[in-house]
């Protein structure tokens, strides 16, 4: 099969595309064949290796233990293993599989569902781990509800454009910060406000947000906390500052030492993609409230260039990969 595989840790750059063997299905494991792929900063972090922990996580230390990428998948199942009760041959799913850069990749039965009937394979293939990314942040750590003021700042991102849809279903006020250029974007999937970053600060104004989510920024906690009411949450998924350390999470480590002293709840948490989480975002897409926004489409061998474009922080929405 063909595959987008890497020897080494690295940019775009050490992306090949090349033949290599079909995975082998285990006994708990789906095999699928992949139409489409999604595009994520988690791909790029595990092309790059960066920040270092997480090679410790389980990625291969000083090289990738497996050289294909990519997480996000849609496909349709070509063979289950021994132990898979949910799903069978020809079956059309998505979820988050293991080397979904290729045309075949295998993926835990209980990180799949069944693709949305309203949904290509390419809008499906962006859809778990940023949507299941912004749920959570929302539902179970922001623990959003009808009438509040929420900011999104990064609104025009992956997992912006999922958050700001997701907000609204329950009935929040959402304001999203974004640049000059995707205003029109993110005021199209439903936020109430728009603030352009390059030409206001959202810290600076008179509003107060009962929850923020913080996304794609590196705004201090201060800043944040500024445009926080004083019981207010602020959740931090996002913001990247190079570091090969931390890469970010020194604010989000802050963060969740100054909470306990404080009215705000201040936090952070790392998303946790389960078959639950799959079926609720599958019944709100189907319900019509949610749609992936994607920005641009790309072939297999055109993987590096997709990741470049992500890089470049050009993207409205989701980019995606079509096998």
């Amino acid at each position: 099969m063909k595959a987008i595989v890497r020897d080494t840790y690295g940019p775009p750059d050490v992306l090949e595309l090349r033949d290599i063997d079909r995975p082998e299905t285990g006994d708990d494991e789906v095999l699928v064949h992949v139409h489409a792929a999604g595009v994520g900063r988690d791909v790029w972090h595990v092309m790059t290796g960066l920040p270092y922990p997480l090679r410790l996580a389980g990625y291969g230390l000083r090289a990738p233990k497996n050289p294909v990428i990519g997480s996000d998948v849609a496909g349709v199942v070509e063979a289950v293993g021994e132990n898979v009760t949910r799903f069978q041959p020809g079956d059309e799913v998505f979820g988050i599989g293991k080397g979904s850069y290729a045309e075949y990749a295998l993926a835990l039965e209980d990180k799949l569902a069944s693709r949305p009937a309203n949904l290509t394979f390419e809008q499906a293939a962006v859809l778990a781990i940023s949507g299941s990314t912004a749920l959570q942040a929302l539902r179970d750590h922001g623990r959003v509800e009808p009438g509040q003021e929420v900011l999104i700042i990064g609104a025009s991102g992956g997992v912006g454009t999922f958050a700001v849809q997701i907000a609204k279903s329950y009935g929040a006020e959402v304001t999203g910060v974004c640049s000059t250029a995707k205003v029109e974007m993110v005021r199209s999937i439903g936020a109430d406000r728009v603030i352009d970053y390059t030409r206001e600060d959202f810290a600076e104004g008179e509003e107060r947000y009962d929850l923020i989510l913080d996304i794609g920024g590196n705004s201090s906690l201060a800043r944040l906390r500024r445009a926080l009411s004083p019981q207010g949450t602020l959740i931090i998924t996002g913001g990247e500052t190079g570091g090969r350390w931390l890469g970010g999470t020194d604010r989000q480590l802050r963060a969740l030492a100054l909470s306990p002293f404080v009215g705000q709840k201040l936090g952070t948490f790392v998303a946790r993609e389960n078959h639950e989480d799959l079926i609720f975002l599958k019944e709100l897409i189907e319900s019509g409230k949610v749609t992936p926004a994607i920005d641009r489409t790309y072939l297999l061998s055109e993987a590096p260039e997709a990741i470049r474009y992500l890089e470049e922080g050009h993207a409205r929405g989701k980019v995606v990969i079509t096998v």
